[in-house]
């Protein structure tokens, strides 16, 4: 079957550099009827269907095959056997067909009667104050007449789906404690849980499983909060779904089209306005009877009582170098 390339490279050789039928065959390799045939259809591509599956080898064993296909699926999970297996028994009794003979029957077999297997998904449930999430986003803004990349906490009440939008310029451990001192004064409450990726301002090491070893001074922030981590398994978005829905939704309302505010803390006053909109005008995905605020206003009770901001400040002893230099943040200073 010729590819869309090749007939575009026939229809450019005759039509426009003026090559002959017999030049084009010979320089492309190609029979002169092919050539042909494709400046007579004025097509730009061939699509071959077949209009019957001719099954020569398999058509006398097709009730044999179901036999052992139906036979297999009775049996225990653990001792089912594979397509392989089948088609070397088949081989075993004279079959002399090929194996993809075989596994097109079975799939076949398998869209017919709609047991094909596919990915399934629980869809989570959470009680009023049980969890929250939070996650980070990247957005581009115009701040002070400047393109600028922000980072953007988003932080998710995951019974209500109350939330809370607050860009950064950078995403260091200091501005995720700011980011949840600022979500949980909002809230006026913290969760028992907290679900997060594993962002390296919270996790130091991944184990098999579900351990982890979390960041001693991000211990610190949720033990003050009352709040329990809980980090998601590597590249398993749906364990935070929610927070995953909602950068996309923030980004394509409140980031398009672009931003444009003289300073970050406008910005971020903006945010929280939009937030709160956002929430009176939109029902909640499972009552829809309800707005998404009236949701967040019944589970405020629920929630933990919110204490006080957690000090965020970090103290480090460094080492100064031979040249009087000091490394804080991946940023060098020069010392006495």
């Amino acid at each position: 079957m010729l590819v869309v390339e090749t007939i575009a490279r026939i229809r450019r050789a005759h039509l426009v550099d003026g090559k002959s039928i017999k030049a084009i065959a010979r320089e492309l390799g190609l029979a002169r009827n092919t050539v042909r045939r494709v400046l007579r259809s004025d097509a730009t591509s061939v699509v071959y269907q077949r209009e019957t599956q001719p099954r020569p080898q398999m058509e006398a064993w097709a009730e044999k095959l179901e036999q052992r296909l139906a036979a297999n699926e009775k049996l225990p999970r653990r001792e089912r056997l594979n397509l392989i297996r089948i088609f070397d028994g088949l081989q075993n009794e004279g079959f002399r067909g090929g194996y993809d003979a075989v596994r097109r029957y079975a799939r076949a077999r398998e869209r017919k009667r709609g047991t094909g297997s596919s990915d399934a998904y629980v869809p989570l449930s959470f009680a009023p104050g049980e969890a929250y999430q939070f996650d980070w986003s990247h957005e581009v803004v115009v701040l002070a007449g400047a393109t600028t990349t922000v980072k953007v906490a988003q932080v998710r009440l995951c019974h209500s789906r109350m939330l809370f939008v607050r860009a950064y310029p950078r995403e260091t451990q200091e501005m995720v404690f700011d980011a949840h001192e600022k979500a949980f004064a909002f809230f006026r409450g913290t969760c028992q849980r907290g679900i997060y990726d594993n962002m390296r301002t919270a996790v130091d090491a991944v184990f098999v499983g579900p351990e982890r070893a979390f960041n001693r001074r991000f211990l610190q922030m949720c033990s003050h909060y009352l709040v329990e981590p809980t980090a998601c398994t590597p590249a398993s978005g749906w364990e935070k779904g929610q927070v995953e829905n909602q950068v996309k939704v923030v980004r394509e309302r409140f980031f398009k089209p672009r931003l444009r505010f003289s300073n970050i803390a406008e910005m971020n006053a903006w945010l929280l306005e939009q937030c709160v909109a956002y929430a009176r005008s939109h029902p909640h995905p499972e009552c829809s009877d309800s707005m998404v605020w009236d949701m967040f206003e019944a589970e405020r009770p629920h929630l933990v009582r919110y204490v006080a901001p957690f000090d965020g400040f970090h103290s480090k002893t460094a080492s100064v170098s031979k040249t009087c230099l000091v490394q804080f943040d991946r940023n060098k200073y020069s010392v006495m």
